[in-house]
């Protein structure tokens, strides 16, 4: 019996010797290891709220950074107990690759999506023009974005063809110019029809005056003088302007007297 005591008391003091040491310094690791790591989250959580980002991509990031870091942590550990750790990091690296490969199109979304939130060439309200598409944004996701389309659609534009291809805001500036053309036949007076098509735009209670409208003549086409028409507006009025003006026009110029050409057919009668 005191043989057998003194046996384990052995293996104890023996696993205590070889391991006990190395126990303490993982506990001591995953301790100080945690605590720098909460420091770090914590830390970037100001700077993101700093500066603006988006909400969800700042929990996509967080939660990344937050698993990258106890994956590291729980490898140094290992390493302090005393475990290879070099078939650990052999596995990490293939499964990275696999994944990297299997998702590739969607890594690309994703770090369009993070592009877009970082940059922020668009914001939600923002009328844009992308991937042959108008609409409203709606949505900034991480892998897509979502449009309002004019007619009221819902149009989903993959991130990555966003962020990679050209984009037109029409709301950054504020303001936008509605562009206009008129025609009218080549017996009407130049400065009368000008004064005509001038007096639609400034009579015009979404139209702004500065920048200031113009009328001007751009071309002299086949049958008609054609007028370059270009009001101002906010960006919200845009549509009610176009629709306002084009008919205001119309029923200005007949009132005034101004013919609008447009074809006729000639009946020939057979003698």
């Amino acid at each position: 019996m005191d043989k057998n005591l003194d046996y384990w008391t052995d293996q104890a003091i023996g696993f205590a010797t070889t391991y006990g040491l190395k126990i303490i310094g993982a506990i001591v690791v995953w301790i100080v290891g945690s605590w720098i790591i909460k420091k770090l989250i914590k830390t970037s959580k100001k700077l993101m709220d700093k500066g603006n980002y988006d909400e969800s991509l700042k929990k996509f990031l967080l939660n990344l950074t937050n698993w990258a870091l106890k994956i590291l942590l729980i490898i140094t550990l290992l390493g302090t107990l005393g475990v290879p750790t070099t078939s650990f990091a052999a596995v990490i690296a293939a499964a990275g690759l696999a994944i990297g490969l299997a998702l590739q199109g969607s890594l690309g979304n994703f770090a369009g999506g993070v592009l877009l939130m970082i940059f922020k060439p668009i914001k939600i309200g923002d009328l844009i023009e992308a991937q042959g598409e108008i609409g409203v944004v709606k949505e900034i996701e991480i892998f897509t974005t979502k449009l309002i389309g004019l007619s009221n659609k819902e149009i989903i534009i993959p991130n990555g063809s966003l962020s990679n291809g050209n984009i037109v805001n029409y709301s950054t500036e504020g303001t936008r110019r509605v562009d206009l053309v008129f025609g009218v036949g080549y017996d009407s007076d130049i400065k009368k029809t000008k004064e005509v098509l001038m007096n639609v735009l400034t009579s015009h209670p979404n139209v702004i005056s500065d920048p200031a409208p113009t009328v001007n003549v751009m071309e002299l086409a086949d049958s008609s003088i054609n007028f370059a028409v270009r009001p101002w507006c906010n960006t919200a009025d845009y549509w009610t302007v176009y629709f306002d003006v084009t008919e205001q026009t119309k029923e200005a110029l007949d009132a005034a007297g101004i013919e609008i050409p447009y074809p006729h057919q000639v009946e020939i009668h057979k003698k």
